[in-house]
């Protein structure tokens, strides 16, 4: 009794089945599609055509390539065309943004087929004019890319081609014999790069592409022909770099951020068909306009004296010029051995050492008390309002001024120091501390005009009276004091500062303020001579 139960249960359910298949309408089929539209589900909408395998693909194409905030279809239309067939219309919305929308409509058929009802299979039921092979997508759209001028109008970076001449092991049946005759073509222009340093990378990264060397159009074109080696792929790529190679800074890759938020604060967008061919069939969208040319603080002149000062020394170095009337940063260099650490410039800390008796100084003149019964409060307020420790947000610019304690915010991402290196400050630092003595505040500084930091809460400048006497005691140390290799400038006021075998030296003359750090120094006095170098360079008529 209980299996006769049992198999009447399963015959019933059995029979469900086959009447709810039997129930799936041309209008359900196409209600299921459109369902699963809306769900971005390209396998279940393909199971509702008459060729699921070749739906799947195409349907996942359109998803994968448009990559739509959102994407909303409607079943706006449906004929019942007899017993075998139904005709209906879709309408899309794909929605890219603000301002970015692609409407349109579709039609398609249905038919009852041996295995019920399917939606007849077409690319065209998802967007107008899709098949023949074509794919659709979605595409950003720039105009012509803006340029970057110094601070006096020179060209200093433009979008240019680079070369990358790549290493391919694949294609590559002598790898000893590739990377010599690479290395002989290169010596001209890269004689750094060596079948050694070639085959030495290319066995750190065994069976990938590597980069032997990055060119510019005209190095490449002049070597193109001698490039035809075996294994040897040269792939082409857009970059801004700069119009002047000998201009090497830290400040390239933060102009480089301002330049492409201007890029995306102009850029249009377009939903193109794209042939096989590679033929793009416009759909929507709108070319975005050429972005305004970018004008850097920068003096190229400047920067190119502090490069050739930066190089006189062995160990990391660095010089920081800002401009105290309107806090625009001048340059920024560092050495061979500086640039291998990273952007030093801005966010190497370093124990202040004697860098800080000025602020010191101003601390205990506002107290009224000896500056060595001052808390660490007490001069991380009196270095606020020097510029130190502000925390500027400065567009484009990722940096550090001086970190006071170890619970400063960003302190853990920054530096790993031990308490007892604390405070450090950073070269970009005490530039503006420099800055803000000249200047009687401390500036906004800035990387591109018209662009100039903001702080959340703006310290009070220093009482005139106690700035004065900083000042004094900048210009007695030129004239008198450790920096009198100096006082043949008289113009020139500045300190001395020291932290183990750190030297600085940061002052100011007339508009300019600078830092000069020379870590590891040989000498006490390097920072110093250092400084003594800028200044002739400067000098220097221009090439």
């Amino acid at each position: 009794m209980i299996a006769l139960t049992s198999a009447v249960v399963l015959a019933v359910i059995l029979a469900s089945c086959v009447l709810s298949k039997e129930e799936a309408t041309a209008q359900s089929v196409v209600d299921d599609f459109v369902n699963a539209l809306n769900e971005g589900d390209a396998a279940a909408a393909a199971a509702q055509t008459s060729y699921p395998n070749a739906a799947e693909t195409a349907i996942q194409q359109m998803f994968d390539g448009l990559k739509p905030e959102d994407a909303k279809f409607d079943l706006t239309q449906f004929m019942d065309l007899g017993s075998d067939s139904g005709f209906f219309t879709v309408g899309a919305a794909w929605h890219f943004g603000e301002g970015k929308d692609w409407t349109y409509q579709v039609q398609g058929g249905v038919r009852n087929l041996s295995v019920g009802w399917r939606i007849s299979w077409d690319p065209s039921i998802l967007a107008p004019d899709l098949g023949n092979g074509r794919i659709v997508r979605y595409d950003r759209t720039d105009a012509a890319p803006p340029r970057v001028f110094d601070a006096f109008g020179a060209l200093l970076m433009n979008e240019q081609t680079i070369n990358s001449v790549t290493l391919d092991p694949a294609t590559m049946p002598d790898p000893v014999a590739t990377t010599r005759r690479l290395a002989e073509v290169l010596e001209p222009v890269a004689p750094l790069v060596t079948s050694d340093t070639m085959m030495a990378e290319m066995a750190e990264k065994p069976g990938q592409q590597v980069t032997a060397v990055l060119l510019r159009d005209q190095d490449w074109e002049f070597l193109e022909e001698d490039l035809a080696i075996p294994g040897v792929v040269t792939i082409k790529t857009p970059k801004l770099i700069t119009a002047d190679r000998r201009i090497t800074t830290p400040l390239l890759d933060p102009l480089r951020k301002v330049w492409q938020a201007n890029r995306d604060a102009t850029a249009g967008w377009a939903v193109h068909l794209v042939d096989p061919d590679g033929t793009l069939i416009p759909q929507a969208g709108f070319q975005g306009p050429p972005g305004p040319d970018i004008v850097a603080t920068m003096d190229s002149r400047l920067q190119l004296a502090a490069e050739e000062a930066v190089v006189s020394v062995g160990t990391p170095a660095t010089i920081v010029a800002i401009q105290p009337s309107s806090g625009a940063v001048l340059a920024a260099a560092q050495n061979n051995q500086a640039m291998e650490q990273g952007p030093i410039a801005f966010q190497g800390l370093y124990p202040a050492g004697s860098n800080l008796d000025l602020v010191k100084k101003a601390a205990g003149l506002q107290k009224g008390v000896d500056p060595s019964s001052l808390s660490i409060e007490d001069i991380e307020k009196a270095g606020n309002q020097l510029g130190l420790g502000m925390n500027y947000k400065i567009p484009g610019l990722d940096h550090q001024t001086a970190v006071f304690t170890a619970d400063q915010s960003g302190m853990n991402q920054v530096m790993n120091r031990k308490d007892s290196d604390l405070p450090a400050v950073t070269p970009f630092g005490m530039a503006m501390l420099a800055a803000s003595i000249a200047r009687g505040s401390a500036p906004a500084p800035m990387i591109v005009q018209g662009q100039p930091g903001t702080t959340d809460v703006a310290a009070q400048p220093l009482p005139a009276n106690v700035n004065d006497q900083l000042r004094g005691m900048m210009r007695d140390n030129v004239v008198r004091g450790g920096a009198s290799f100096l006082n043949g400038y008289p113009d020139l006021m500045g300190m001395n500062g020291a932290s183990g075998d750190d030297r600085w030296f940061y002052g100011s003359r007339g508009d300019l303020a600078f830092a000069v750090f020379v870590a590891d120094a040989d000498g006490g006095d390097r920072a110093v001579k250092m400084t003594d170098m800028l200044f002739r360079e400067m000098a220097k008529p221009a090439n």
